[in-house]
């Protein structure tokens, strides 16, 4: 009973996705303005992410290596306290905040 089931629920599967690309065919093929507007639409797009990828192939290695920050500290290069503070909520006795369970 369950294999008539999933037979039946595949086969409206495809007659959907057959119908609707039928459709679009149609539709593609058919001089309106619309389809005009979505195949502009469409190749602008297919334009675009095509050079991104090839803007990113050449300049992505110098943008990483502009937001990559290299050697120790708290983010990179930057050093863990402002040298010229002596702290920020320090004060002259105290010691520094210490987690304790």
């Amino acid at each position: 009973m369950g294999e008539v089931w999933d037979f039946e629920f595949l086969s409206r599967i495809a007659d959907s996705c057959l119908s609707f690309l039928s459709e679009f065919v149609d539709d593609w093929l058919a001089n309106d303005m619309r389809v005009s507007i979505f195949k502009i639409l469409l190749s602008w797009l297919i334009f675009s992410l095509i050079a991104i990828h090839f803007a990113w192939k050449v300049y992505g290695n110098t943008v990483n290596d502009m937001y990559y920050r290299q050697g120790a500290g708290q983010n990179g290069g930057t050093p863990d306290t402002a040298p010229h503070l002596s702290g920020w909520e320090s004060k002259a006795g105290d010691t520094g905040k210490i987690h304790r369970e």
